[in-house]
């Protein structure tokens, strides 16, 4: 990327793996640029940037500390970067003897763990390299130049994505070569291959007994890292002479935290943007404040967490963790399905929304990670499964429900919108088509009791979370106004009038697609099937956002009925549908939904069941103790605190009705 008047420019880089995991292990994979180096030895000089505002500050040929003095001022011009006089001006007991200083050609800077980094550095190659320093978490800033001119070159998310690697190479010759290591070729060579044999789950019963174990959805052949991807920002500037030390501490910092520019709390809210569901923070009754806190505890718990328990790596950064493990005293990261979080029950939605309240910086940096984390990593890019996520595991891909639930492009709409961030437009706009996937996969297949073969005129898909992520890459290419737009806003309109059609409109729970007329078949007869997971991945904020944007009452209507009847009793559902809706979970996820139809409809009834369901159902309630317990050794790792009652599920629901239902009802919450 290059900008008019911008004195950098910017490359963003994305793999994606095509290869065999059983056979092709990457040893390094990097960006490489050629710098001239037209200066004398002495004027040539190389900056390294460690943590925090440190630098390693040196010359090709150094003239400092030599037990012949140049003068002082040569000396300062030399740490400076500045260009020095004729030699024939300094102490000539130096200039004689220049020949006999060596020249330092190469310099290596390696990041293999969250925590600490080595620089090193020889006179080239054949000889042997010195020890130059090392820390803790390096910046990834370098540059390489001289007084005549210089390159200076960055990595963005340098340690948190280790093993990454700066190299300087040939900088006493014509060229010197620069290599930006997005995977250091010194780190073990990256080993994609599941982390185990299958252990006899040839069958899908002996598979879901290992569910019922391991929670852990485990199917042969399924468990492939072939078409995850990843992205790596990288920035560089084209210097006229070597930069002052201040120069190169705002450019280093511009690596690490790029510069965004961002609207104001109230005027996002104003706007009314993504449906509408959140405002402002306020404090300003002790009920409200105490929401507000806990708020705050969640995403602070959560951001120490990721430090405490390093939660770091090329292919884990912007990810978090499923559940504890209060025995252990740890996240459950080897225990299947309770390991890596993919995107369960919306995390992503709820730091968005918690970020457009707030205006917080922190809370974008993280909502930012996890947004680049989980559309690439957590997602297929080529493959069969193109389009499809992958449910929470031990590794990011290695489940085998395959859905668009984790793929859905409701998690990158706030980050694409505030940003323009064209490598999010473009996941979400190869999601166009995606319902193409039904045709390749069956979510339901391991536990559907009636023959079922995929037919591309009547495909079963679910109202809720297959649907929700279909209508969020249709919405999102229609505003974009994108190749497939009309398509794309066709299919969005006729599934709307379908599924508002339907005897049971949400309620029924799934219909037959057809992928040639974009309409779901009306059924014939009302059915009830209700899933508490349904509305739980986007549907909730894409209902908000479709109604208030495409004029579709039958499917207002459906909506409300289902919000309305979700945390109703059991004597309400049968009196409206005929039977209830079964034993249901997240009574306080669903309180949003309360919420959204009392706002829409001027209920108070229902507005204070919304707050009712909210404080006194499931998830955090009334009784939940918000408190850190310090762990330490022998008991753990790394020292730090844990709430044994934390769980990312709960988290998220929490999260989101809290923002939503102080956006929608806050005026009726009791006290």
């Amino acid at each position: 990327y290059f900008y008019a008047g911008a004195d950098s420019f910017r490359m963003v880089h994305t793999i994606t793996y095509d290869g065999d995991a059983a056979k092709d292990f990457i040893r390094g994979l990097g960006v490489r640029f050629d710098v001239p180096m037209r200066d004398a030895a002495f004027d040539r000089h190389i900056r390294i940037a460690g943590e925090g505002r440190g630098f390693l500050t040196e010359a090709v040929k150094g003239i400092t500390g030599l037990r012949r003095d140049p003068g002082a001022a040569i000396r300062t011009a030399q740490v400076k970067g500045e260009k020095l006089p004729d030699p024939a001006t300094w102490d000539q007991r130096v200039t004689t003897r220049l020949q006999y200083i060596p020249t330092w050609g190469d310099y290596t800077l390696s990041q293999l763990s969250a925590d600490g980094y080595t620089l090193r550095k020889r006179t080239k190659p054949g000889h042997t390299w010195i020890t130059a320093g090392g820390g803790g978490r390096a910046t990834g800033f370098g540059y390489v130049g001289g007084a005549g001119g210089g390159f200076s070159f960055g990595l963005r998310d340098f340690w948190e994505k280790h093993p990454a690697q700066l190299d300087i190479r040939g900088a006493a010759g014509d060229t010197a070569e620069v290599t930006l290591w997005l995977w250091s070729p010194e780190a073990r060579p990256m080993d994609l291959r599941t982390y185990h044999d299958g252990m006899g789950q040839d069958t899908y019963p002996e598979q879901i007994e290992g569910l019922n174990i391991t929670y852990e959805d485990y199917e042969p052949g399924f468990g492939t890292p072939y078409g995850i991807a990843r992205t790596s920002e990288l920035m560089f500037w084209a210097n006229a002479a070597t930069p002052s030390a201040t120069a190169l501490v705002d450019q280093a910092a511009a690596v690490r935290t790029p510069p965004q520019l961002a609207a104001a709390p109230e005027h996002v809210t104003k706007a009314g943007v993504f449906g509408g569901l959140f405002s402002p923070v306020d404090r300003s009754t002790p009920a409200k404040a105490t929401i507000e806190d806990h708020l705050d505890f969640l995403f602070a718990y959560y951001k120490d967490q990721a430090e405490q328990r390093r939660w770091y790596g090329f292919w884990d950064y912007g990810d978090i963790m499923h559940t504890y493990d209060e025995d252990r005293h740890q996240w459950r990261y080897d225990v299947g399905g309770y390991a890596w979080d993919n995107s369960e029950l919306s995390p992503d939605l709820w730091l968005w929304y918690a970020y457009l309240r707030s205006g917080r910086a922190d809370i974008f940096r993280f909502a930012e990670a996890m947004t680049r984390h989980t559309g690439e990593v957590d997602s297929y890019h080529l493959g069969k499964w193109a389009g499809l996520g992958t449910r929470h595991g031990v590794q990011h891909f290695a489940d085998s429900a395959k859905q668009q639930r984790i793929s859905t492009a409701v998690y990158r709409r706030p980050y694409y919108f505030l940003t323009a961030d064209e490598r999010v437009g473009d996941l979400m706009h190869a999601l166009v088509d995606s319902d193409e996937t039904f045709l390749v996969l069956d979510p339901l297949r391991k536990i559907r009791t009636e023959p079922y073969e995929p037919d591309r005129n009547a495909l079963s898909i679910g109202f809720g979370t297959d649907w929700s992520g279909l209508a969020a890459a249709w919405l999102t290419e229609w505003e974009r106004g994108g190749p497939k737009a009309a398509k794309a806003e066709a299919r969005l309109r006729s599934t709307m009038e379908t599924i508002g059609a339907q005897p049971n409109g949400f309620v029924q729970g799934s219909g037959l697609y057809d992928l040639d007329t974009g309409k779901f078949a009306v059924a014939a007869e009302p059915v009830v099937s209700v899933s508490h997971l349904s509305a739980m991945f986007g549907l909730v904020e894409m209902c908000a956002e479709l109604i208030g944007l495409v004029d579709e009452p039958e499917f207002e209507k459906a909506w409300l009925d289902y919000c309305r009847y979700f945390n109703a009793t059991k004597a309400e559902q049968k009196e409206r549908y005929g039977t209830d809706f079964g034993s249901l979970l997240l009574f306080q996820g669903h309180s949003r939904q309360d919420a959204y139809a009392a706002a829409r409809s001027d209920d108070e009834k229902l507005a204070a069941r919304a707050w009712q369901k909210f404080h006194d159902s499931d998830g955090y309630t009334k009784s939940m103790r918000w408190a850190k317990t310090d762990v330490e050794g022998p008991a753990v790792l790394e020292p730090g605190y844990e709430n044994l009652r934390i769980n990312t599920n709960e988290t998220a629901l929490f999260g989101l009705a809290a923002i939503q239902n102080l956006a929608l009802v806050g005026d009726k919450l009791p006290g």
